[in-house]
């Protein structure tokens, strides 16, 4: 019998569902998008029924792509978006409203209220968190407050609530299972980091009764099985579940404090391994939990930083400025020029995130002369891309008063090399860039599979974990002080 791990990445735009061999590798991959909704101004919301469609479609894709038989699949390991929030009816199974998306700033002046009466010092303390529309605990509330029917509904104990994790593993279990793991409970707003359970003192600040949550449960074992779910047979384990970043933490085998990797996407999360105890940031950044492996395991936490545009930069060169036809074309214009020339670009086009969370910052182009070119605006943003990161790493340094280890690398502007020799040029520090870049997939199912017994132990996975490339530091000491003075009188500028 073959045994493979299926694995569910369920992302804000689409879901991606793949096969993986007990080598690590995957064995195949398809992705299926769904709408998305934009009812008001900083309103983004997804209908449950079109998430779980994408999970359904791709499931049943991806077992034809592969070649491999429903009976082949030993586990089920699940990652999503995290701190997106819906309610569902535990009798019929359906969606209260549409779930609110992370992305979502409804709910920014209720927050503000709560920043005004002086409480997001205690929330920071008990969470990690800011107090930030962000999080889930304010979209449950909102939920709460309006949802049609809901009176009757709590009155009647119908009323479920959880991030999107929750809800397919309800929709997975047909019902059986209402969980959430502890890497997905850490984005809340409303879970105790040092006792990994729900915090009395937060459900009462949100106004939110704790029966209609979720158990919160570690990120490997089994935490349910399928019952009624079309094309897979009845009793396959759900045995791995993380939240995204997470996730691609333990898909880059990253299970060492001081370990960190950096997700390059729209925008660009790093999180760094940090170990067995808590340690709240003292530099602008989060803390989370990574995971928890088994039952009386102990949570690993980490540190948390995002930049809120990355990759969306170079999209801005392509569709505002017009300087590129494909987002593919920015590395070789930016290699036309031998560096920036001078030019900076602080990417806050829509404010800056860690370590300085200034949400009113806008975008600067500064340090124009009659010799810049379209190059010299390519190589600049492709180094603000990179600086922007080592800001955040170098916080993460601080709060955890040691050197990183090297830095390992993924998402879709990963597989451009001038700017993983940037990024490390800048750091002073080596990046890793894996052979598996499908890293939330590759966690996923590590998770999975550790929990099954595919795998007895992160060494195990360690020794399937394969390199693809590594960037060696180039910058001379002095160099990267000067780039890096340039880009701080830039980012001075931003934040004035």
């Amino acid at each position: 019998m073959r045994e493979v791990i299926l694995a569910i990445d369920q992302g804000t735009t689409g879901s991606t569902v793949a096969l993986v061999g007990s080598d690590g590798q995957v064995l195949a991959s398809v992705n299926r998008e769904f709408p998305q909704h934009y009812p008001r101004p900083g309103w983004v919301e997804h209908d449950a029924e079109d998430i779980w469609g994408s999970v359904l479609a791709g499931i049943r894709a991806v077992l034809r792509k592969g070649e491999c038989r429903a009976r082949d699949i030993v586990a089920i390991g699940l990652t999503n978006q995290r701190e997106t929030s819906l309610l569902w009816d535990r009798k019929t199974g359906e969606a209260l409203n549409r779930a609110i998306v992370w992305q979502c700033r409804r709910t920014t002046e209720y927050c503000e209220t709560l920043k005004a009466a002086g409480h997001e010092k205690r929330v920071w303390r008990k969470t990690g968190l800011l107090l930030d529309p962000y999080f889930s605990a304010s979209k449950f509330r909102w939920l709460l407050q309006n949802s049609r029917g809901i009176r009757r509904l709590l009155g009647a104990g119908r009323v479920a609530a959880g991030t999107v994790d929750s809800f397919l593993l309800w929709r997975l279990s047909g019902g059986d299972a209402h969980v959430t793991d502890v890497s997905n409970a850490s984005r809340t707003s409303l879970m105790n980091l040092k006792r990994c359970s729900w915090d009395r003192e937060l459900l009462d600040l949100f106004e939110l009764p704790e029966a209609i949550l979720p158990a919160i449960v570690p990120s490997s074992g089994e935490l349910a099985r399928t019952r009624g779910v079309p094309g897979l047979p009845d009793g396959i384990p759900v045995c791995g579940v993380a939240g995204d970043q997470q996730a691609a933490l333990f898909g880059q085998a990253c299970f060492a404090p001081g370990d960190a990797k950096c997700t390059f996407g729209t925008g660009s999360f790093i999180l760094m391994n940090t170990g067995g105890e808590v340690l709240q940031s003292r530099s602008g950044l989060l803390t989370t939990v990574a995971w928890q492996l088994g039952q009386g395991g102990k949570p690993v936490y980490a540190l948390e930083g995002g930049a809120f545009v990355c990759g969306a930069a170079v999209q801005w060169l392509r569709d505002g400025l017009g300087i590129i036809r494909t987002s593919s074309e920015v590395e070789a214009l930016a290699r036309s020029v031998p560096d920036h020339g001078g030019v900076e670009f602080v990417p806050a086009l829509t404010g800056l995130g860690a370590p300085h969370w200034a949400p009113e910052a806008r975008g600067l182009l500064c340090g124009l002369t009659r010799g810049s070119q379209r190059g010299h605006i390519a190589r600049a943003t492709l180094d603000a891309m990179a600086l922007q990161n080592a800001d955040i790493l170098r916080a993460m340094e601080r709060d955890l008063g040691k050197r990183m280890r090297p830095l390992r690398v993924d998402g879709g502007a990963a597989a451009n090399d001038l700017l993983m020799q940037t990024q490390a040029d800048v750091l002073g520090r080596k990046l890793i860039r894996p052979r598996v870049v499908e890293t939330t997939v590759a966690g996923a199912s590590y998770l999975a599979g550790l929990g099954v017994g595919l795998w007895p132990d992160t060494a195990a996975i360690r020794n399937i974990w394969q390199v693809d490339a590594e960037f060696r530091v180039k910058m001379r000491p002095a160099q990267r002080r000067q780039r890096l003075a340039s880009w701080q009188a830039a980012l001075e500028r931003t934040l004035a």
